[in-house]
């Protein structure tokens, strides 16, 4: 049973979007499988407004896996780049998902930003995604300017399964020698694939999205069970956080992965990382796909938006 919405969400929109959700929870995703889900993704993304105009979008094919990405650019200025990798349970979510997501974030702050169609679940289980992930990431870091017009810092973000895949290639990279990019932005992240935490039980059911599905996605994922504490896999079981990027870590009260992504936080600080971290009160999961809905959820997007422009200013 699903706790009752107390204390109250953040506005009333939020509120009626979850009542919705309550009466009529849909089909699970393990019934409905990955293709179903994907089609319903995509009549949900072209029911929503388009994302706001912007002078320059152009898809990219990048180094020798030809891994598909989504270049956007505010203006012809050269700045920093956010190297974006998309939520959706390793198994939904691709480069049209989020479109509407990486226009506002390259809008807000200023960047360009350089959205990855890694390969999914569960027709590449892990690691193909991280494989994707930190391939660009390096190239990015590297010699990724002259192909984006960008110069300054580079930076990784990822909401949910894509703050996963960034925290992962951030330890990848770190432990290969580098080149590592200079922050992280992990948006409501998985941290924790074993879903052992006390929010991944408090808030299992009502709230958007389900503990339930949430272990679809892992089980689709990395189907052997024994891999899923593993460090390259859920990053909060990593031995040693010391020498990562500075970061930003944010969850959501009213999410499944609250205190996976807190303890997070909690072990990058406690390693030496600098960190800033806030669990946005009255929130859901997913909120920042969720602007058009509640303006609540819109102005805690733009929250986000801000720590990134923050953090720019101070490794910049």
């Amino acid at each position: 049973m699903a706790e009752p919405i107390d204390p109250p969400l953040a506005d009333a929109e939020l509120a009626a979007f979850v009542g919705a959700v309550r009466q009529d929870p849909g089909l699970p995703a393990r019934t409905v499988g990955a293709a179903g889900l994907r089609r319903a993704q995509r009549l949900r993304v072209g029911a929503r407004p388009p994302g706001p105009a912007i002078a320059h979008v152009e898809d990219l094919t990048i180094g020798p896996a030809a891994v598909g990405a989504r270049l956007y650019r505010p203006s012809a200025a050269r700045g920093p780049l956010v190297v974006f990798l998309h939520g959706g349970m390793w198994t939904i979510g691709d480069l049209e998902s989020h479109d509407r997501v990486c226009r506002r974030l390259a809008l807000r702050t200023g960047t360009a930003v350089l959205s990855v169609d890694f390969r999914r679940a569960p027709e590449h289980p892990w690691p193909a995604a991280v494989d994707d992930c930190v391939d660009v990431v390096r190239w990015a870091v590297t010699d990724g300017g002259s192909g984006t017009g960008a110069a300054g810092p580079t930076v990784v973000m990822g909401d949910s399964s894509g703050g996963n895949l960034a925290a992962l290639a951030c330890l990848r990279l770190r432990d290969e020698g580098g080149p590592l990019p200079a922050a992280q932005i992990l948006v409501y992240p998985n941290t924790d694939l074993t879903l052992s935490s006390p929010s991944a039980r408090s808030k299992a059911t009502g709230w958007g999205l389900t503990a339930d599905d949430v272990a679809w996605g892992v089980e689709q994922w990395v189907p052997d069970p024994s891999r899923r504490a593993d460090p390259g896999v859920s990053p909060v079981f990593a031995a040693d956080l010391g020498g990562l990027p500075p970061g930003v870590v944010i969850t959501a009260e009213h999410d499944p992965l609250r205190d996976e992504g807190d303890a997070y936080a909690a072990r990058l600080a406690a390693a030496g990382v600098s960190v800033g971290h806030r669990c946005e009160a009255g929130m859901v999961h997913g909120f920042l796909t969720l602007d058009t809905l509640s303006p609540a959820a819109a102005a805690a997007g733009d929250r986000v938006f801000a720590d990134v422009t923050d953090l720019l200013g101070r490794i910049g």
